[in-house]
């Protein structure tokens, strides 16, 4: 792992010089909907776990059985299943529509109970007098598509997340059919909704997305890719929440980027028009470090029109603000880009 310094967080007075107070390492890999290396930082190779970007290949197999037919699943639903969702009532109210299309409910759901990710991202503290169930938890869509899954098949619901359990052995099949590994070759690990998660190389990462930004133009998974892209594009507020950054993303992109942030410093990118896949990893995992190096990115490859500059201004070079609104630096990306050679 050759990590490089991607971010770095200031401080002093604004008629002064800021000085770097801390350092965030990491890595880049950019991709062509081949698969070939176009630009990096660091170590494009890294092997990470994928954490919440590997969401909407977690539902390859339901998609690729016919599921979404089975079921009558819509768009927006679909959404749902790639989502790391807020918890709104929206999002409450399409996970409980889809466990009763497959005749389940929340008591089957096994990815935990949590505070909905809403308050953080507005800044509010929860009602003190709320009780939370799974369906508030941000994978409950994730869950509902695989409880999907296991109706479809007549496999068992209970421990649907153990890793001998049949869905998870097709998720893996699949997942290393699409990245181009052998299955046993994959390095796996616990979620934080329980669920098996995956490790891959930086640069396949990249490559997944380059390929889902494709859509049903992939040559070999366009049947599933094409409903995913149009289902993440179209509702990404589905897919993440109010004053969330792959909402953000997504409106900044107009329908051009599929987006998928993961858990300790992922992010994603799938960019259709430019036939580009992302992929950015934060070493210490800092959430802070990951949407300035983000926009980074999207800069240096040439992405940001007005209007994605606009809506994205938040990340570019944010301020650290002390407990009474005073600036007291900021956050800064430190980067360039690498063109890779290309044979």
């Amino acid at each position: 792992m050759h990590t490089i310094p991607l971010v770095a967080t200031t401080r002093g007075y604004q008629d002064s010089a800021y000085l770097t107070e801390n350092v965030h390492m990491g890595s880049v890999a950019v991709v062509d909907a081949g698969g070939r290396l176009l630009w990096s930082a660091g170590d494009p190779a890294w092997l990470t776990f994928t954490r919440s970007s590997l969401k909407p290949f977690q539902a390859l197999p339901f998609i690729l059985d016919g599921g979404l037919d089975r079921f009558g699943l819509s768009r927006d639903e679909l959404a749902l299943l790639c989502a790391s969702h807020s918890g709104e009532e929206k999002h409450v109210r399409v996970v409980r529509t889809i466990l009763g299309k497959i005749g389940l409910d929340e008591q089957h759901l096994e990815c935990g109970c949590q505070v909905p990710l809403y308050y953080d991202a507005v800044n509010l503290p929860p009602p003190a007098d709320q009780r939370w169930s799974a369906l508030h938890h941000n994978c409950s869509g994730k869950h509902s598509g695989f409880l999907a899954w296991c109706r479809l098949h007549g496999a068992p619901t209970a421990r649907y997340v153990d890793p001998r359990h049949p869905l998870q052995q097709a998720i893996r099949t699949r997942l290393a059919e699409a990245a181009g590994l052998p299955a046993q070759a994959l390095a796996c690990g616990i979620d934080g909704c329980s669920a098996p998660n995956y490790a891959l190389p930086l640069s396949r990462l990249a490559h997944l997305y380059a390929r889902l930004a494709q859509g049903e133009r992939d040559g070999r998974l366009g049947a599933a890719f094409g409903p995913l892209f149009d289902a993440m594009t179209a509702r990404p507020d589905l897919v993440s929440g109010e004053e969330r950054s792959d909402l953000h993303l997504m409106t900044a992109g107009r329908g051009d980027w599929v987006c998928k942030i993961g858990a300790d410093g992922v992010q994603a990118i799938g960019v259709r028009s430019a036939g580009l896949g992302i992929a950015i990893k934060i070493a210490d995992g800092g959430s802070r470090a990951l949407h300035p190096a983000t926009y980074r990115v999207l800069d240096q490859l040439g992405l940001l029109d007005e209007h994605a500059r606009a809506v994205l201004e938040r990340y570019r070079q944010p301020p650290i603000k002390n407990a009474r609104g005073t600036v007291a630096g900021d956050i800064r990306p430190l980067f360039e880009l690498t063109r890779a050679r290309l044979s």
